[in-house]
């Protein structure tokens, strides 16, 4: 099962990067302006957050259930190619790829959690760390026209789906699923500084995912030097998912605040030291925290804290790269500038402090 979920993640992510790194410019050189870049690109982040509200009373996220979304997933790929030219069309290929995508991750993050310890776990995810930076250099030379964009993400995407279907054919004797209630049975009040703390997190990423590298040349530092500063963020983020296993054991409520507070640090030095290689360097040294290990911090201590386990996974993903991602991406955009990374500094400290708020409680081993 290992080598399955690891070969999934590696896949699944490669296609990310497709989509986040080179969909925009190929969205471009197809004639699309910013405006409509923008409403196509928050489609999908946007179907990650309602859609796991269906899961709470009327779907259950069963084998059926995933394999049905690997199926819609493929078909929306497929369909990117004719809908390219036409806006209307390919936003609504784009919601349909969207909700795919927004239950996938979510069915197999919980059977990865369920079939590997901690410590396995972590070194399976990091072939989506792997995937993703094969794919931006490699797809960072070769990148000719919008259609190349396509190409890659249909192979990457038809890729995944395959083994998507291998993970759940290699073990059909596993009968977990999420069972549809009438919501009672999944209260995101309970914890809602946690739900708060994610949402938070995500927001405060917006100037990086989205102006980290216009920041930098801004200030005097080359696109190929930025280059690198985005690939040595995901090698560091590589060897903290081999070795965090360890951390694991310990109390998830304290890491996840000190990978947040992290995160906050990580946003000041950049705003202060814009023009400094080293800091830059150092700042993105903390990915390595800030994404890898708060990453697999937040889905093991909400498989922990609640029994609809892939719901839960969805909602994270959902509440935190949905909706934080979409608000992240429009707050960005309205406060770039030079203080751009002071702000976000204190929306993620603001999301540290609110994790005070939650009650901790005995984690299940």
């Amino acid at each position: 099962m290992f080598w399955r979920l690891s070969a999934f993640y590696l896949f699944y992510f490669a296609a990310v990067g497709v989509y986040v790194i080179f969909f925009p410019k190929a969205l471009q050189m197809a004639g699309y302006s910013s405006l409509q870049i923008g409403i196509l690109l928050s489609a999908s982040p946007l179907m990650r957050f309602f859609a796991p509200f269906l899961f709470l009373r009327h779907l259950k996220l069963d084998d059926r259930t995933f394999l049905g979304a690997l199926g819609l997933m493929s078909l929306a790929v497929l369909l990117f190619y004719p809908a390219l030219s036409t806006f209307r069309t390919l936003l609504g290929v784009n919601l349909l790829f969207g909700a795919a995508m927004s239950v996938t991750l979510p069915f197999v993050e919980t059977r990865a959690l369920e079939s590997l310890d901690r410590k396995t776990y972590g070194r399976a995810r990091l072939f989506g760390s792997v995937g993703f930076i094969a794919i931006a250099l490699w797809l960072g030379k070769v990148l000719q026209s919008p259609y190349d964009a396509v190409v890659y993400l249909a192979a990457t995407i038809l890729t995944t789906a395959l083994l998507g279907a291998a993970i759940v054919f290699a073990d059909r004797t596993h009968a977990h699923a999420d069972t549809p209630g009438d919501g009672s049975d999944f209260d995101l009040l309970r914890h809602w500084p946690l739900w708060s703390a994610f949402f938070l997190m995500q927001v405060s990423f917006g100037g990086f995912y989205n102006f980290f590298t216009i920041y930098e040349t801004a200030h005097g530092i080359s696109l190929e030097t930025t280059s690198w500063l985005w690939s040595f963020g995901v090698v560091c983020e590589i060897v903290m998912f081999y070795f965090q296993g360890p951390l694991l054991q310990r109390n998830l409520h304290t890491i996840l605040k000190v990978t947040i507070f992290v995160t906050s640090v990580r946003w000041a030095l950049l705003w202060l030291f814009p023009d400094s290689l080293p800091v830059t360097f150092a700042a993105q040294s903390l990915h390595a925290l800030s994404f890898a290990l708060y990453h697999t911090t937040a889905i093991t201590l909400l498989h922990t804290l609640y029994r609809r386990k892939a719901l839960a996974q969805q909602f994270f993903l959902g509440i935190s790269y949905g909706l934080g991602g979409f608000v992240g991406a429009v707050v960005a955009g309205k406060l770039y500038g030079p203080h751009l990374f002071l702000f976000e500094s204190g929306i993620a400290l603001a999301g540290f402090w609110v994790l005070f708020l939650e009650k901790s409680e005995k984690i299940r081993r």
